[in-house]
C-alpha cells in the first residue's frame, strides 16, 4: 500500500473503527485526540502529555516552517504531532519500543501527518547521520542507565541548535553556587540541599523498573551544561530550552566495543 493509499484509507475510518484500532494497540501512555477519539482518556496524570505541553508550548516558535525536528523517546508521537502541526518540514521520532512506534504511526496516519518513525534508542543517534534544528529529549533521562552518555551523544551527533529537555526531578528546588574546585578535605558542600545530586534507584520507583536515575534541579542543570548545552529558557519546573554550544573540556561521548557477539 502506498502512502497515498494509506491516507485515503485513514480518511474512511469511522470513530468506532479508530477507537477499536486504538484499543487494540493499547495501553497508551500518550493521550492523543484522534478525530474525537482519545487514546488514554483515563490517564492517571490527566490529559497527558497535553497538560504538560501547555506549560511550555510558548517557549518554542509557533511557526516551524522549514525546520527539522528529532523527538528522542517519542512514545506514541504526541510531540511529533505538535511539531508537525507547527509546520516543521521534517519530523523524525525514535523509540526503542516497537509498541509505542506502532501507536505513533497509527496516530500520524489517522491525523494525515507526514512523520517518520524509526526503532532507535538515544544510544543509536549516531546512526541517523544528520543534525536537527530542534531536538526534543523529554521524559527519557531518568529511564537510562547512562544518562550523561546520552546527552554527550545528542550533542555530538544530532543537536544542531535547540534542545528541549525534560526530566522528572526530586529533591530541593534550590541551586547551590558551586566553585570550580574544592579541596580534598572539604565535604560540607555535598550535604547542602542545593548541591547537584543524582539519585540512584536500585529496584523500582512508581512501580517502574526502568526508572534508574532522578536528578534534583541543580543536577539537571549541571548535566546539561557539562554536555555542552547552554540553558536559554526554563519555562516549566522540569523543562529547559537549551542551545548547543561548545562542549567543556573533558566532555564527549565514549564508544565501548560491542560485546555479546554483535
Amino acid at each position: 500500500m502506498t502512502r497515498a493509499d494509506a491516507l485515503e484509507a485513514s480518511r474512511e475510518l469511522s470513530p468506532e473503527e479508530i477507537r477499536r484500532q486504538a484499543e487494540a494497540l493499547g495501553p497508551w501512555f500518550h493521550n492523543i485526540e484522534l478525530r474525537g477519539v482519545p487514546t488514554a482518556p483515563d490517564h492517571f496524570l490527566g490529559d497527558y502529555p497535553r497538560v504538560k505541553w501547555r506549560r511550555f508550548a510558548d517557549a518554542l516558535p509557533a511557526d516551524l516552517t522549514g525546520r527539522s525536528v528529532l523527538d528522542i523517546g517519542c512514545n506514541a508521537g504526541f510531540y511529533c504531532i505538535e511539531m508537525k502541526r507547527r509546520g516543521a518540514a521534517r519530523v523524525l521520532g525514535i523509540d526503542s519500543d516497537e509498541d509505542y512506534l506502532a501507536q505513533a504511526r497509527f496516530a500520524a496516519r489517522v491525523l494525515e501527518l507526514d512523520i517518520e518513525f524509526r526503532p532507535l534508542s538515544v544510544y543509536d543517534v549516531g546512526a541517523i547521520g544528520e543534525r536537527f534544528d530542534i531536538v526534543l529529549f523529554l521524559g527519557v533521562l531518568y529511564h537510562l542507565r547512562h544518562p550523561l552518555l546520552a546527552l554527550d551523544l545528542i550533542h555530538e551527533h544530532v543537536a544542531g541548535d535547540l534542545m528541549v529537555f525534560q526530566s522528572m526531578q526530586r529533591g530541593p528546588d534550590e541551586i547551590e553556587p558551586v566553585r570550580e574546585d574544592y579541596d580534598f578535605w572539604e565535604s560540607g558542600h555535598f550535604e547542602r540541599p542545593g548541591y547537584p545530586k543524582l539519585h540512584f534507584i536500585e529496584h523500582r520507583y512508581a512501580q517502574d523498573v526502568t526508572n534508574w536515575w532522578v536528578p534534583n534541579r541543580a543536577c539537571a542543570e549541571a548535566l546539561l551544561r557539562s554536555a555542552g548545552f547552554t540553558i536559554v529558557n526554563h519555562p516549566e519546573e522540569e523543562v529547559y530550552v537549551c542551545r548547543r554550544a561548545d562542549a567543556p573540556y573533558g566532555a564527549g561521548a565514549v564508544y565501548p566495543a560491542r560485546g555479546r557477539g554483535a
